[in-house]
């Protein structure tokens, strides 16, 4: 498998799109991104997605897996409202859908395997705020044996934002000239544009941008 290309998992969203940028200019080969058509409520993150990869000028393919949305159960692929409390069993927010980045990753590595592309990059952080569990180190380290194990392969999971704080991601998206793509990023848990600034995605995103001391680009976009 080559060593020199990644496939990058693009949500459409601040950090995979950093990632995107990362991924360019840490290897060498041909960049490709896929998204997910997962059911998800905001189709206005698939549209995102490919705006970026435009700018980005990369190759951006869309798979479909509809299977979560009929799943439901959760405030992205059901028409639970979001809630900034958590779940008093679990301890997660609605926002969680359960096993997304493990299917996500599998499927990615899938498609990897057939182009022969042992990287793969994905914008997970245990350091953010909503503690998924399938977006901490030691989720990923597993799938990356289990997906080795599975297919015979060699593939890397990368995890550049793992341990990065808000205000550290986009400080990595200036340096990575990636402002211009973040101005096309969806964040919002209400699927609004300009962004609502009230949901915890919302508040999350501003807080980073303005401890980084740099204007987000999105909201600078409809305010100007």
């Amino acid at each position: 498998m080559s060593e020199e290309g990644a496939v990058v998992v693009l949500s459409g969203g601040q950090d995979s799109t950093t990632c995107l940028f990362w991924a360019k200019r840490k290897f060498p080969g041909e960049i490709e991104a896929i998204t997910f058509d997962y059911g998800q409520r905001h189709r206005i993150e698939l549209e995102s997605a490919a705006r970026v990869a435009s700018i980005a000028n990369v190759p951006h393919k869309i798979l479909p897996i509809n299977t979560f949305n009929t799943l439901g159960g959760n405030a992205l692929t059901g028409e639970i409202e979001v809630s900034s409390e958590l779940d008093s069993e679990s301890g997660l927010p609605n926002t969680f859908v359960p096993g997304r980045n493990l299917i996500f990753l599998t499927f990615a590595a899938a498609y990897a395997y057939q182009r022969k592309i042992s990287n793969l990059v994905t914008g997970v952080a245990q350091t953010d705020y909503s503690g998924y569990p399938d977006c901490r180190e030691k989720t990923i380290q597993a799938l990356e044996k289990a997906i080795n194990l599975g297919m015979e392969s060699e593939v890397n999971i990368h995890t550049p934002l793992m341990f990065k704080s808000k205000k550290e991601t986009v400080e990595l998206a200036r340096d990575l000239g990636a402002l211009k793509a973040m101005g096309y990023t969806h964040t919002c848990y209400h699927g609004q544009q300009p962004p609502c600034g009230a949901c915890p995605a919302c508040i999350l995103r501003a807080k980073g941008f303005e401890e980084a001391g740099i204007p987000d680009p999105l909201t600078a976009r409809f305010e100007g």
